[in-house]
């Protein structure tokens, strides 16, 4: 019987290099070649060699694939056809490496029981791709090899659902190699394992053999693995910052920052290629009544076909420049993959933006940013085909940058993303989520150089923010969000937050500056969320509020403003409307911006059919403001059309008229036009309704303000539950901000007086038109 205690000295040996220290391939070779002379000679001791009928000792796993790193488990398969002795034989093998104790994986099966459990496993079926010949009948194993191969290329298209199912379980367990701080080299997504499902596909011949680019990437986890193993003498496959430091050393990098971001580019290199592998082997899905996948429109130039967002047959990259974010917020928005070929397409062809942004642009950007976890996604497709650097040149600074601080879990960019996924969830706290969505991302923008990264970001961001066309005053507000963004946490954990001069200093520190304020409480938030486990806590959140709520009543304001007087245009279409008894409409357009004036008779219905026929005809209102004057009211909506041209007026008209009367039903048309372009969103913040009293004039008049995400058909829902409620809306004013809406109403009991149940009324009605 062969001894294990020798294998795990010749092993040490091998790895104190008492003979010269050997690189990390050297070292695996090396390994690869000792345990297959220790096996051979330990098999021949047990009678595997003489065995009849035949037996044969194979290995699978980084044995078989000749990659063994230290201390890695052995995958060990013992073929026999039907020797009795088999048990014996294995015995004989097993036992010394366990009395040895090195890890060990076996199993003793005839070549037809391996393939049946390959058929039902989907680890064995990949791992038997990788099986290699030790000792014992040859034969054996040869035609288990084929056959594994040959059932694998039959079977693996139909597995493919089953091999992305237990991936996406897997990355959800261990994370990401790329934007990692303490990546997990074999099991994390753009990580070993993965390396492994594509040489498995390869095999079944459904995608290409890796090429070079992955060939390098795979090398290098692989070195870092081995030498991560060499210096902590045990398993582990996590690289974290003190023994990264080492291995960078041992490599070649200089340090542990380099290497992350070496690490963080390979990990990009096989996640992508994976994504490509599983994508292109999936059947998309098919329309009703024809064999084509289906083509559903997402917005102007975007729709969804099959599983992808694609440009739209008309589209042309090279004449729209917004077309780019459209096409990234959509698939942010229903999280689902850009195809490959419009990636391509928008990179061959798609013109740079030039400054300042156009707004629809903006708008797009805005909509992606508040998007949720899909963001993540799809800036890195952006990221990777070099989209997202043309958008942000800034970015490269930040790209792959590993963290100083230890409460890090992510590299820089990828927690500026995770901010602005974090943000999403909190645009219903402040009155501008888009800036807050646009600092998110902005706010750790300085890191990476050598300076003050809040003072060099707050004046990377304020050129950012004009780039993008933001007004000055908002370019301001974004500028002072990096550059304040630790002022609020530092303040509220270091100081005694009850003293009056405390508070003192932080109002006067920002300026007075309401909005300012609670755009950096909604930022601290979602920066400590987005920063790794257990750094925003209960308490540190309790603090930062009793720190805000202080700054808050020593400002003595609530930042609302009332919309402006109605102009002379909208007075005299007033009086027309008075004069007709009808509904009128006045429609004038600035490129695709157009202003919809409508105006009805004082007893008319106004905001309700407005905002139906409106969304009706695919018109996106980004502001409106109602108001009444002499015997009628009218409303002024600023819009654009979210698919093709505009709407014919006199149809706009028509179906105005119609709504005002009652006879065209808005609410079953847009439940269908809410089916057809594929429901309703699921908003990534919950709905608030903030009251605003003393704030406008009329008895019983206050303000109800409604912060939501937007969709189809919002504002007509909202409209409907106020009348509902017998709430009349003496003014109105919306403001859609990407993919967030912050509704203002003047609003008064139709009967009685203003009280506590009449609010709770409205506030739950506003809630479930929001939901």
């Amino acid at each position: 019987m062969a001894d294990g205690g020798e294998l795990v000295k010749a092993t040490e040996r091998l790895l104190e290099g008492r003979h010269g220290r050997l690189g990390a391939a050297a070292l695996r070779a090396a390994l690869v070649d000792l345990y297959e002379f220790w096996l051979g000679k330990g098999a021949a001791a047990a009678g595997v060699d003489t065995a009849d009928p035949g037996v044969a000792l194979a290995a699978v796993g980084g044995l078989g694939r000749s990659e063994l790193v230290p201390f890695s488990d052995l995958d060990l398969l013992l073929l026999h056809n039907g020797n009795s002795r088999v048990g014996k034989i294995a015995d004989a093998i097993w036992y010394p490496l366990w009395d040895a104790k090195i890890g060990l994986d076996h199993s003793v099966r005839t070549p037809g029981e391996a393939l049946k459990v390959a058929s039902e496993d989907l680890r064995t079926a990949m791992g038997l791709l990788d099986i290699r010949h030790i000792a014992g009948d040859a034969e054996i194993t040869a035609r288990l090899a084929a056959a594994a191969r040959d059932q694998w290329r039959r079977t693996a298209r139909k597995r493919v659902g089953e091999l992305s199912d237990a991936m996406r379980q897997r990355w959800a367990r261990s994370g990401e190699i790329a934007q990692s701080a303490e990546p997990d080299l074999k099991h994390g997504r753009g990580g070993l394992r993965d390396f492994a499902v594509l040489e498995a596909m390869a095999a079944a011949q459904l995608t290409a053999r890796p090429g070079e680019e992955l060939l390098a990437a795979k090398g290098l986890l692989l070195d870092v693995r081995t030498e991560l193993r060499r210096e902590l003498r045990r398993e582990r496959d996590i690289l974290s910052a003190p023994e990264a430091e080492t291995v960078a050393g041992e490599l070649g990098f200089g340090d542990r920052f380099t290497l992350a971001r070496k690490l963080s580019g390979v990990g990009r290199t096989i996640a992508y290629a994976v994504d490509v592998a599983l994508r292109s082997t999936v059947e998309p899905p098919k329309a009703r009544f024809g064999r084509r996948p289906s083509r559903t429109p997402l917005d102007e130039g975007v729709v969804l076909h099959g599983n992808e967002v694609a440009l739209a047959r008309d589209a042309v990259p090279a004449k729209d420049p917004a077309l780019l974010l459209r096409v990234a917020a959509a698939s942010a928005r229903i999280r689902k993959p850009i195809s490959h070929g419009t990636l391509r397409a928008l990179a061959e062809t798609a013109p740079e933006l030039r400054a300042p942004w156009p707004a629809d642009a903006l708008k797009a950007l805005v909509e992606m940013l508040g998007a949720g976890e899909g963001l993540i996604d799809a800036v890195e497709a952006l990221d990777r085909t070099g989209l997202w650097a043309r958008l942000f040149p800034e970015w490269g600074s930040v790209r792959d940058l590993p963290p100083r601080s230890p409460v890090h879990a992510w590299t820089v960019d990828r927690h500026l993303v995770r901010a602005a996924v974090e943000a999403s969830k909190l645009t219903t706290t402040v009155s501008r989520p888009d800036l807050l969505l646009i600092g998110a991302l902005l706010h750790d923008i300085g890191k990476g150089r050598d300076a003050d990264h809040s003072e060099l970001g707050a004046k990377i961001s304020a050129q950012v923010a004009a780039r993008l066309g933001l007004p000055e005053p908002d370019a301001a507000l974004v500028s002072g969000m990096v550059r304040h963004h630790l002022l609020l946490p530092h303040t509220a954990t270091r100081r005694d937050i009850s003293d009056p001069a405390t508070i003192q200093r932080v109002t006067k520190t920002l300026d007075e500056n309401l909005v300012l304020l609670e755009l950096l409480h909604a930022l601290t938030t979602a920066d400590s969320l987005a920063t790794g486990p257990g750094v925003g806590t209960d308490w540190k959140a309790r603090l930062l509020a009793e720190l805000v709520s202080g700054c808050e009543e020593a400002l003595h304001g609530k930042g609302f403003v009332p919309p402006e007087p109605m102009g002379a245009e909208q007075r005299e279409l007033v009086a027309e409307a008075v004069a007709s008894g009808r509904g009128e409409v006045r429609i004038t357009a600035a490129g695709k911006v157009v202003t919809v004036v409508l105006a009805v008779p004082a007893r008319a219905e106004l905001l309700a059919p407005a905002a139906g026929v409106l969304a009706l005809n695919s018109l996106e209102v980004h502001a409106a403001v109602l108001r009444g004057h002499d015997g009628g009211r009218a409303g002024v909506f600023t819009a654009s059309p979210k698919f093709g041209s505009l709407p014919d007026v006199t149809l706009l008209r028509e179906q105005f008229a119609r709504a005002v009367a009652g006879t065209l039903p808005l609410t079953q048309r847009l439940a269908a036009k809410e089916r057809d372009y594929g429901g309703a969103e699921t908003p990534s913040a919950g709905a608030k309704v903030i009251w605003f009293d003393d704030e406008t004039s009329g008895q019983d008049t206050v303000v109800v303000e409604l912060r939501a995400a937007n969709r189809i058909g919002l504002l007509y829902r909202v409209a409907g539950a106020l009348r509902r409620c017998e709430a009349e809306v003496r003014w109105a004013k919306v403001a859609t901000l990407g993919g967030a809406v912050v509704d203002s109403f003047a609003v008064a009991p139709r009967t009685g007086r203003v009280d506590q149940a009449w609010r709770s009324k409205i506030e739950e009605a506003l809630l479930s038109a929001a939901s």
